[in-house]
């Protein structure tokens, strides 16, 4: 291959044109709509989410009451959030670890610029989500374009952000915000018990739905994640597609650590440590591949969805936090064995079909006669035939 790194091909392929598959965009489906429903993983997650529900409404006291509910929503706010961007990122093969404590570090520098500094709360936050953007980015160049492995870029930024947040302030507390804001971030939509936070966090499930799945744009990420270099030779600029995908995830999970500073009212450097596990779990739950290819927004929302009502009940019930990681452990293990052991079932049952076709032709190959006179009074071929003219050689070139 002579091709120039960083050279796009002169007559790129549309992706659209090509072969489909479950992992395309929407748009992209050929198989009819009722079996893209019902016959896929992001169902099976739904009707999971619908069976705990019910069961939680049948045995937890209190679960279906609005004052539940809306605590529950605030609870999941920062997880469907943060899950969102993560989705993109674990659909091109890659993962971000660092977004919890990228979410930390915003709540630090909201309370450090707004309590000590003095800065207005909507400056700090601007300020805190400028900064999450450059944390995005610098995971992005190391993985999109420094190529290193993004589990190790972000495990290593995961305690490069958390050290940060906790050396700036230390194991002590900010917590004199104003509280016009601290009430505007528990507050409710009009006379409902929904929080409006939801109404932010809609805008943000439209835009990244319409982003993934009805654009270009993410077309090429489910590109990247089936085949990295297949989709540069198709004309997607692999680079700068994850680096948009990081840039987006500490953006998003800066955001989210704003939010989260105001509704509790506090600013600590530990603040949601160990929220990328539920992240993660919440993605791999709704049916996104874990190498990639593969996910949906809807299905990511169910999963959310249902670690946070599993959550919810738990809690209800008495259970420990400590337990409750226990189980979306065991979730997030059970996410990624299971696609696994779907594909080796369907491999060995193609297996089968293709060793019973094989048999079957064999079989009939073997019995089968033809009748017909020309088969026994045909000529024999001769064994040599006569010589072709072979076209004349040209002379080398002088």
């Amino acid at each position: 291959m002579t091709a120039a790194i960083g050279a796009q091909p002169s007559h790129p392929i549309d992706p659209a044109t090509g072969p489909q598959d479950e992992g395309r965009t929407y748009a992209a489906y050929h198989r009819p709509w009722w079996f893209r429903t019902f016959v896929s993983a992001e169902f099976l997650i739904i009707a999971l989410l619908v069976l705990v529900w019910l069961v939680a409404m049948t045995s937890v006291d209190n679960f279906s009451g609005p004052l539940t509910v809306r605590y529950l929503l605030l609870d999941i706010a920062p997880l469907l959030m943060i899950a969102l961007p993560m989705t993109l990122i674990i659909v091109t093969g890659q993962i971000d670890l660092s977004v919890a404590s990228t979410m930390g570090l915003s709540s630090v520098l909201v309370g450090i610029l707004h309590v000590q500094v003095g800065m207005p709360i909507p400056a700090a936050a601007i300020m805190a989500v400028l900064v999450g953007v450059l944390c995005g980015a610098f995971n992005g160049f190391l993985v999109a374009y420094v190529k290193l492995p993004s589990l190790a870029v972000t495990i290593g930024t995961l305690a490069l952000y958390r050290g940060v947040a906790v050396g700036l302030l230390g194991t002590t507390a900010l917590t004199d915000f104003d509280p016009r804001w601290t009430d505007l971030a528990t507050s409710s939509i009009g006379e409902s018990r929904i929080p409006a936070i939801m109404i932010p966090v809609v805008i943000l499930i439209v835009t990244f739905t319409v982003l993934l799945h009805f654009t270009p744009f993410g077309r090429g990420l489910y590109d990247i994640g089936h085949n990295e270099q297949a989709a540069w030779f198709s004309g997607v600029n692999v680079a700068r597609s994850q680096m948009t995908t990081f840039v987006l995830s500490g953006a998003v999970a800066a955001a989210a650590g704003v939010f989260y500073t105001m509704r509790f009212g506090n600013s600590r450097g530990d603040n949601a440590t160990g929220l990328e596990l539920e992240v993660i779990a919440a993605v791999l739950l709704g049916g996104v591949l874990i190498f990639g290819g593969r996910g949906a927004i809807h299905g990511v929302l169910a999963g959310a969805l249902l670690i946070g009502v599993l959550s919810s009940a738990l809690r209800l019930e008495g259970v420990t936090v400590n337990v409750i990681n226990i189980i979306i452990g065991l979730l997030l293990v059970i996410s990624v064995l299971a696609p696994t052991i779907i594909s080796g079932i369907q491999q060995l049952r193609s297996r089968k079909t293709q060793r019973k076709d094989t048999s079957g032709r064999t079989g009939t190959g073997s019995t089968s006669t033809d009748p017909s006179p020309s088969n026994t009074d045909a000529p024999p071929v001769p064994a040599t035939a006569a010589p072709q003219e072979s076209a004349p050689i040209a002379p080398p070139r002088q």
